[in-house]
């Protein structure tokens, strides 16, 4: 299970509405960053080996494989004067950079 917070939805809905029609949001793990994975988030149409995740309205595709390393996660919005913009807090991963978009 992955859960948006408010913030996060409404960012991502306003965000989907510039996407084409049809897609949804995709939040995957692909090796790389400085701590050995990385998040990324796209617009994409559904596969069939999706797994569909809805939290706060939006509907969410993951593979096997992110959501098994990314279960439990939530995703924020941060748009303060520091802000980072999404961040994942993933009670899975073991470190995680400072950048706060890889882990290990």
């Amino acid at each position: 299970m992955i859960t948006l917070t408010p913030r996060a939805a409404t960012k991502i809905q306003e965000l989907q509405a510039d996407a084409e029609e049809g897609q949804l949001l995709r939040v995957f793990v692909e090796s790389g960053g400085c701590s050995g994975f990385q998040y990324g988030m796209s617009f994409d149409m559904a596969k069939d080996e999706d797994k569909q995740i809805e939290s706060e309205g939006v509907t969410i595709l993951m593979d096997d494989s992110s959501l098994a390393y990314m279960d439990g996660s939530t995703i924020d919005f941060d748009d303060g004067l520091q802000g980072k913009g999404f961040e994942i807090q993933n009670p899975n991963a073991e470190s995680t950079c400072g950048c706060g978009k890889s882990f290990s």
